[in-house]
């Protein structure tokens, strides 16, 4: 009798002998994926929690994740072995504790969490700052360390010797220096890149072919949330779509309470993310909508909210005869772990990718993770190519 029903290892051996690949499988499943994190705020506080709160479970105890095992790969294969942050509450601190610090807002998964052995390092501030949120209190807005920044070199070496295979881009919106400067250390390091923020990367041509050339995997641009504002948005205009109601004009309105939304009251830093949040509605609809009939993107910052994301949707239309409908919904959701499972995913597809020595943009895993990958596909499509990617069936 298999003492543990949760480890398939024992009955491979009763079984029958485990063949090469087989093998080859099991060792796979031994090697941790050595992760690097830029910016150590509510995303990735959740991401490390997440972390810890399925180290003990199983396969059918994985409520909340859309996939338990990737190729071998668990979420508690994943380890963090180097961070990168601005803020004096967090530089010179263990991982562990830096990601409980102000101010970070997210829910709390784990009471605590083991020391990492990870210390928090400063990073490159270039534009990951807007220089409105000096005017709010301590606690809601960031406090730059005064420790010295890397240079490129020294980013460069610190990600090599830190062993990182893969590069999760968590920067505040706008970041666009500061994230062409991680994308560019990734590509020199050889460490593969996951752009969860609304900077265009993977969907930029140039930038893509530099990766392909480099053969360094690259997914982007801009992180789903699981079940957040964007795919729901995405789904109801499929159905629009598919029920043969014409889709007039909408809206979808967001309000928070954590560092994502106080960044963006500066406007300036938004026009990436309402591009990315409106091309992925806009690129399942049955017919593109005028500018003026479609309105996405964030619209305040509530204090009180801390992390709770409020979604409100309107969508107007026709259905059989000309005869008007709307539809009207509120989603309310906790903003970064609504994220961190997408990025686990993301983390064990690229690494899939290294393992398979496959580089460029992953197109499966961009299109089904992300909101601005560089070809859109319905959600449909993109369930059906990351099983595909996953199974080795393409790339």
């Amino acid at each position: 009798m298999n003492p543990n029903p949760g480890d398939n290892t024992i009955g491979i051996f009763q079984n029958h002998c485990p063949t090469f690949d087989e093998l080859l499988k099991r060792e796979t499943r031994m090697q941790k994926i050595k992760v690097a994190i830029v910016g150590v705020g509510n995303c990735a506080s959740a991401f490390l929690q997440g972390i810890e709160y399925y180290k003990d479970k199983n396969n059918t105890q994985a409520i909340g994740l859309m996939h338990w095992d990737i190729g071998g790969y668990t979420p508690c294969d994943i380890e963090v072995v180097a961070a990168f942050d601005i803020d004096k509450r967090k530089v010179g601190h263990d991982l562990s504790r830096a990601v409980f610090a102000d101010p970070n807002c997210s829910t709390v998964i784990c009471d605590s969490l083991p020391l990492s052995g990870t210390t928090v390092l400063m990073g490159k501030i270039l534009d990951g700052v807007s220089g409105h949120m000096q005017n709010y209190p301590d606690h809601r807005t960031f406090l730059t360390s005064d420790h010295s920044q890397p240079d490129k070199t020294k980013m460069v070496n610190i990600l090599k010797e830190s062993g990182a295979h893969i590069l999760l881009n968590y920067l505040p919106v706008g970041s666009e220096e500061a994230t062409r400067f991680y994308a560019e250390c990734a590509l020199e390091a050889q460490v593969a890149f996951i752009n969860n923020i609304p900077v265009f990367i993977a969907s930029d041509p140039k930038w893509a072919g530099r990766f392909a050339k480099h053969q360094v995997p690259l997914i982007g641009d801009d992180i789903k949330s699981q079940l957040g504002a964007t795919i729901t948005h995405r789904v109801l205009t499929d159905l629009f779509k598919k029920r043969g109601v014409k889709l007039e004009r909408t809206y979808q309105l967001n309000t928070g309470g954590n560092t994502d939304f106080l960044n963006m009251l500066n406007r300036q830093r938004l026009s990436s993310k309402k591009k990315s949040k409106t091309e992925a509605v806009q690129s399942v609809a049955a017919n593109r909508l005028e500018n003026e009939n479609i309105h996405i993107g964030p619209s305040d910052y509530v204090p009180w909210q801390n992390d709770n994301k409020i979604a409100f949707i309107r969508m107007e239309g026709k259905l059989f005869a000309d005869v008007p409908m709307n539809l009207e919904l509120r989603l309310s959701v906790e903003d970064s772990p609504n994220s961190a499972g997408v990025a686990i995913d993301a983390v064990r597809c690229a690494k899939l990718a290294l393992d398979r020595k496959t580089g460029g943009v992953l197109e499966a895993p961009s299109a089904y993770f992300c909101k601005h990958p560089a070809r859109q596909f319905t959600d449909d499509e993109a369930y059906q190519m990351i099983q595909r990617f996953i199974k080795s069936q393409d790339g």
